[in-house]
């Protein structure tokens, strides 16, 4: 009888949820555990996001981003539409309000069709307003699939199937390091340790989220990219505001600036929400109030491709900063290209924290990262848009190690 091969997953995010689920799949008779440090999946990034599964409009032709986006989408949907998790094709236009900004549109029109988003359309502002009669400006691009989900929901449907399927979750368990065992003559396996125990495994694969750096180094990686954790803050407007869109409304993205800016989202709820900005955070996991974690700012400032990237963002931080400290130029921003939410009220939401991962000259990491050590895979970098291609990524990694890719 051959071998039982063990697997481990460290994190039960998205991206983790979805490998282990990804290698049972494949692999009906292995031994695989799903660690996870709290005490129920999709507690950091997956949970405290915006819930657009994206089309895949502006990422480059070739990347694993626009490769997995687009596979990510299907399998996304079919697996929602599976297991009953709520899912609405809402469609969302990118509004230009000025001339630079609709030759930008064109030039994002011809990535996404590189990328082969479907049903992609450049429209005018009389078309634009056939879709989303509140909205302004001179034309828009419209992915009428662009979606919203429940992403926690989700999560917790690809753990269920998961165990359905046999396999083991060791919630409130930290990892603390996964240590090489091998050599010239002996076979690669890999050591989790925990603060409790350490169990050998063929294969492991590591979907940290924002302490991907932290146990990477901890296992003897190169600290590098680093993590720089970002907050996001979004706002839920009053119920009257409902149905001010019919989908999803963004702006035209400023080469300028490194984050997409505030943008007009419908919930899966059907309420209406604003955001997000982009600001430093002064912790990795640190949801309501100030958010400050000592260590994790320390952190930040002894990293010096942080202070790199500072240098060349001042502009960045003085677009954001308004937006975090008055919720009326929030509002003020999304009014921009949607008139009728102007002086709109609400309320703030708990802010999402995206895992940035920053190399030592100052540069964002833009495509996604996997690193291998031995029997251990690391999945260093996984922003937007990681949850939309969640589950291709792990058809992606299970196959690297499956020998498929």
């Amino acid at each position: 009888m051959a071998k039982t091969t063990r697997w481990a997953v460290i994190g039960a995010g998205i991206i983790g949820a979805a490998v282990a689920r990804e290698i049972l799949a494949r692999h009906a008779s292995a031994d695989v555990t799903l660690f996870e440090k709290e005490d129920r999946p999709a507690a950091h990034q997956t949970g405290h996001n915006s819930g657009v599964v994206h089309a895949g409009l502006y990422y480059e032709p070739g990347s694993l981003k626009a490769t997995l986006c687009r596979r990510g989408v299907d399998l996304i949907r079919d697996f929602a539409q599976e297991h009953g998790v709520a899912y609405d094709e809402c469609g969302k236009v990118v509004v230009a309000t000025d001339d630079v900004e609709v030759d930008r549109l064109h030039a994002i029109h011809d990535r996404a069709r590189a990328n082969g988003v479907p049903d992609i359309a450049l429209i005018e502002r009389d078309g634009l307003r056939e879709i989303e009669p509140n909205a302004e400006g001179l034309a828009a691009l419209h992915s009428p699939h662009t979606a919203i989900i429940d992403y926690s929901g989700l999560t917790d449907a690809l753990v269920a199937d998961f165990r359905a399927h046999g396999g083991r979750v060791r919630f409130s368990t930290p990892v603390k390091s996964v240590d090489h065992r091998g050599g010239p003559t002996a076979r690669d396996t890999a050591i989790v340790r925990t603060p409790v125990d350490a169990q050998e495994f063929d294969h492991v694969i590591v979907c940290a989220g924002l302490q991907s750096d932290r146990l990477a180094a901890r296992s003897g990686q190169a600290r590098t990219p680093t993590v720089v954790p970002f907050f996001g803050q979004y706002f839920i407007l009053d119920a009257a505001h409902s149905d001010a869109v019919n989908g999803l409304i963004y702006p035209v993205p400023d080469p300028k600036y490194p984050f997409l800016g505030v943008h007009v989202t419908r919930r899966i709820d059907g309420g209406l929400m604003i955001g997000p900005n982009a600001f430093l955070s002064f912790s990795r996991e640190g949801y309501r109030g100030l958010g400050l974690n000592i260590p994790d700012s320390l952190a930040v400032a002894a990293d010096p491709g942080f202070w790199r990237f500072a240098a060349g963002n001042m502009a960045t931080a003085a677009r954001e900063l308004p937006g975090v400290l008055s919720i009326e130029r929030f509002v003020a921003e999304a009014a921009r290209y949607v008139p009728s939410l102007a002086g709109a009220g609400g309320h703030r939401a708990t802010r999402g924290i995206r895992a940035q991962a920053m190399n030592r000259d100052g540069t964002l990491v833009d495509d996604f990262v996997i690193d291998r050590a031995g029997a251990t895979m690391f999945v260093r970098n996984a922003p937007s848009p990681g949850a939309t291609s969640a589950l291709a990524i792990a058809e992606h990694l299970v196959g690297i190690i499956d020998g498929r890719r």
